[in-house]
């Protein structure tokens, strides 16, 4: 069974994070995800960007549910803060 920091590993591999937060409990996961890579990319792309990212996990179901929360800019976190 994954943790939430194991996860938050994972997201991090995929693209540069200024923040990731994750929760589960072990089967589902739900995730905010800040970073640069995002800029530009409307909010489906995002999310894509990182579940092909992480595709081999959730296809193994090693990672069994990844919900993303939020995947944002810098900019567009700093303003929902």
């Amino acid at each position: 069974m994954l943790s939430p920091e194991q996860v938050k590993a994972m997201i991090e591999a995929v693209v540069p994070c200024e923040y990731v937060e994750v929760e589960g409990d072990g089967h589902h996961f739900f995730a905010r995800i800040v970073s640069f890579a995002f800029e530009g990319k409307p909010r489906l792309a995002r999310h894509r960007l990182i579940k092909d990212g992480l595709a081999e996990k959730l296809a193994s179901n090693e990672l069994h549910a990844l919900s993303i929360a939020a995947a944002a800019t810098p900019a567009e976190w700093a303003q929902q803060r």
